[in-house]
């Protein structure tokens, strides 16, 4: 079993595609933290697909009034239908092969960093400030330091069955 916190704050990139995908040696802390944001991604996916506006207008304060509003709360729908296969696939490299929590939190990492880049290119009208554009830069800090934390090891090793 690997300790809470890191054992050294040297980084290892070979980490990220490790020869045993089941054997992860990084601090158990991280484990927790994936999960944490796993969770949220899965939610975040559901209410974009089963919320009546997709969240458009509820939460991204994006108006759907408008001409088009319909393929607005469309697009919304269709896209948490792809973040919940995305946060499926990372629940199960998660759960199954452990020895990638780097390369997991390198998509966490990439998600919003993509998202940022988007919004710059594509910018969308909103009537307030939307969670996710709130919170981006956070997100882009936090799982910077993820990924820098996966890396690290851990005294000991974790083995999946």
């Amino acid at each position: 079993m690997t300790a809470l916190l890191p054992s050294s704050l040297r980084p290892d990139p070979s980490r990220l595609l490790p020869e045993d995908a089941r054997d992860y040696r990084g601090p158990r802390i991280a484990t927790w933290i994936i999960g944490a944001f796993l969770v949220l991604i899965t939610v975040r996916s559901l209410i974009h697909l089963f919320s009546p506006d997709g969240g458009a207008e509820s939460i991204a304060t994006i108006d759907t009034s408008v001409e088009g509003g319909a393929n607005i709360i469309a697009i919304f729908g269709q896209w948490g239908a792809i973040q919940l296969l995305l946060a499926a696939l990372l629940w199960l490299l998660l759960l199954r092969y452990r020895g990638l929590l780097p390369l997991i939190a390198l998509v966490l990492l990439l998600e919003p960093l993509l998202r940022e880049l988007s919004g710059r290119l594509k910018p969308i009208e909103t009537m307030g400030t939307a969670p996710g554009a709130a919170l981006n830069s956070a997100a882009i800090v936090v799982t910077a330091l993820l990924l820098y934390l996966t890396l690290c090891p851990a005294d000991g090793s974790h083995r999946r069955p």
